[in-house]
């Protein structure tokens, strides 16, 4: 099985998965292994879900303060960005954002 990236994990819905699992371990319901497995899935269809499902786009506009490019993935710290979607609009202090690549691994 292709590995993808892991960074959804961090997400509201994937912290609240990790937790469930762990619970779940902790009660013997489920193996590490399986908890292992459930979270590749859920790594393979938040990416495969967010490329093909969401259609919304936004345009965003900051000061870039901070940006880097190591092992394949950007980094940008925006301060005071100011996003505009289709009907509405957001600021914010700052903005980290983690961009990767594309390509699914072994393509």
């Amino acid at each position: 099985m292709p590995s993808y990236y892991e960074l959804y994990r961090t997400s509201t819905l994937g912290m609240a998965l990790t937790d469930s699992l762990d619970e779940l371990i902790q009660a013997g319901h489920i193996t590490p292994q399986l908890a292992i497995q459930v979270l590749e899935q859920y790594d393979k269809s938040i990416s495969e879900a967010l490329s093909t499902k969401v259609k919304a786009k936004a345009v965003m506009k900051g000061n870039l303060r901070t940006y880097r490019f190591c092992d394949d993935v950007w980094t940008f710290i925006i301060k005071n960005p100011n996003f505009k979607f289709e009907h509405d609009s957001a600021t914010a202090d700052k903005v980290k954002i983690v961009a990767c690549n594309a390509r699914r691994p072994g393509e």
